[in-house]
């Protein structure tokens, strides 16, 4: 959950980068010869008009502390992904999923590396600046599509969490029984109610205020469900439905004594390929790091680095944890929504854990959403505010969003798609390119380049593989939908 993005957007495009004595920039100059005049080379034209941050405006030191700026940064990177982590566990085993989540960990540390080191060398703390810079405006609408798209993948995990959520604790709260149905406890109905009712004025705030401090609440609220899913693990026995439940994710196999409540260590099936862009989906945090560098106190790329490190281990201990414990839990039934599965009438418990879930959701939608209306207003260059246009657009997102959320079937979906697309781009790609593009002149680095080029490599085949992957699993799930005279 980004901390305070883009509040400072505007503020940031032309700050200048302390010095390091980390990254070189040196490289070997070299001036060429055309119809017997020595011009400047292409490399000190570009260094001339680019690299160097000489003539930005200073960039004033950080306030934030060191442990502050670990807690923002986990804020970052603590979303809705980590409800999905046990679904993904249960898709892949436990050896499995525990490999790919130590490799995705390690691979968005090196990726957050990167973009320091292109931050540090093209001088702008701003991410679409520093695609700007590089490859001109193309690379700036890419990032941006980049960005905005996971925040929108954010956003739409968070309404589908109001739309099934809210209504159990709605039900609860009625004394009503969980099969109970009628129109004012449907969740398409509730979602649309809470955006035009409580989301759409926090959103049409001018400034976020307070509201950007949310994602601490969050945190929070996630940390409490962590503690409940460990708490529940030794409190829900298994089998966990009696035989003649009528949960359609039972069957008979599932009370044949070792089958249900036994785990597995490596599972390869239809769902499998969901795993990998779900725990992408959790980790990324990749636009809200270089607004944490600028205001990391005695701001320097090693000490960052050290914020990363420790802020993504927390955060895979505390992933990890959830997806073991829920799994154990309900081992082959756990669903995409890991909440959607704690049930049961009297639960105080877990009454309190959806509330504060929902009201941490809906707290934080506004910040991730004035993030992409700011971006919108930066691409199409109208920074300068109009409420008309500023009402107009707000209203317009929150309806095509409220649409996607009621016609989206799971949250698997949501991290599915996400995963493939933007985090994929925003972990491997872009800044494998980024860093390819400002040392394409420094001989110096060849061994790091062959490296990231490699990295670049390992991004484009995770889309070529994933992408089709995921769409024939949409494909099947349709038709198996479909009745068996529907085919014909």
């Amino acid at each position: 959950i980004p901390f305070k993005t883009g509040l400072a957007l505007t503020e940031l495009q032309n700050v200048s980068v302390p010095e390091d004595d980390n990254i070189s920039n040196d490289s070997n100059d070299f001036t060429e010869v055309e119809n017997g005049q020595i011009r400047e080379s292409r490399r000190e034209k570009y260094e001339s008009s680019h690299i160097q941050p000489k003539q930005a405006v200073p960039l004033l030191p950080g306030e934030t502390s060191l442990g502050m700026s670990i807690f923002n940064l986990s804020n970052a990177i603590m979303g809705s992904g980590i409800l999905g982590l046990a679904f993904a566990l249960a898709n892949t085993g436990i050896i499995l999923f525990l490999l790919l989540l130590i490799a995705m960990m390690l691979l968005s540390i090196y990726s957050i590396n990167l973009m320091l080191i292109c931050s540090k060398k093209t001088g702008t703390m701003v991410y679409e600046k520093i695609g700007e810079l590089l490859f001109g405006t193309p690379g700036r609408i890419i990032i941006f599509g980049a960005t905005s798209l996971q925040n929108v993948g954010g956003i739409l995990s968070y309404f589908f969490i109001v739309k099934t959520e809210l209504p159990f604790a709605i039900k609860f709260l009625m004394g009503e029984e969980e099969t109970f149905s009628d129109w004012y406890v449907d969740g398409r109905f509730l979602v649309t109610a809470v955006t035009f009712g409580i989301i759409l004025p926090l959103c049409l705030l001018k400034t976020l205020g307070y509201l950007g401090y949310t994602s601490g609440f969050s945190l929070v609220c996630m940390g409490f469900f962590l503690i409940v899913v460990i708490y529940k693990k030794f409190v829900i026995p298994c089998p966990l439905l009696a035989p003649d439940s009528a949960d359609p994710a039972a069957t008979n196999a599932s009370f044949v004594p070792g089958t249900l409540c036994k785990p597995k260590y490596v599972i390869f099936n239809s769902k499998t390929v969901f795993a990998l862009p779900t725990i992408a989906f959790a980790f990324v945090c990749h636009p809200s790091v270089l607004q944490i560098y600028v205001e990391l106190s005695k701001r320097s790329k090693k000490r960052m680095q050290l914020v990363t490190n420790i802020s993504f281990g927390a955060m895979f201990i505390m992933y990890l944890l959830t997806a073991i414990f829920g799994y154990l839990t309900f081992y082959g039934t756990v669903q995409s929504d890991l909440l959607y599965k704690y049930h049961g009438k009297g639960d105080y418990i877990i009454l309190t854990v959806r509330v504060a879930v929902v009201i941490a959701v809906i707290l934080t939608i506004p910040v991730l959403f004035f993030t992409v209306r700011s971006s919108i207003f930066e691409m199409a260059k109208k920074t300068a505010f109009n409420w008309i246009r500023h009402i107009a657009v707000t209203v317009i997102l929150l309806i095509l969003l409220d649409l996607l959320v009621i016609f989206i079937p799971s949250m698997k979906d949501i991290f599915g798609v996400t995963g493939v697309t933007s985090a994929n781009l925003l972990i491997f790609i872009l800044p494998s390119s980024l860093y390819l593009r400002v040392t394409r002149w420094d001989r110096s680095k060849l061994p790091q380049r062959i490296w990231v080029a490699l990295f670049l490599t390992l991004g484009i085949l995770f889309s070529l593989v994933s992408i089709p992957l995921v769409v024939y699993d949409w494909v099947q799930s349709h038709y198996q939908c479909l009745p068996l005279e529907g085919l014909y």
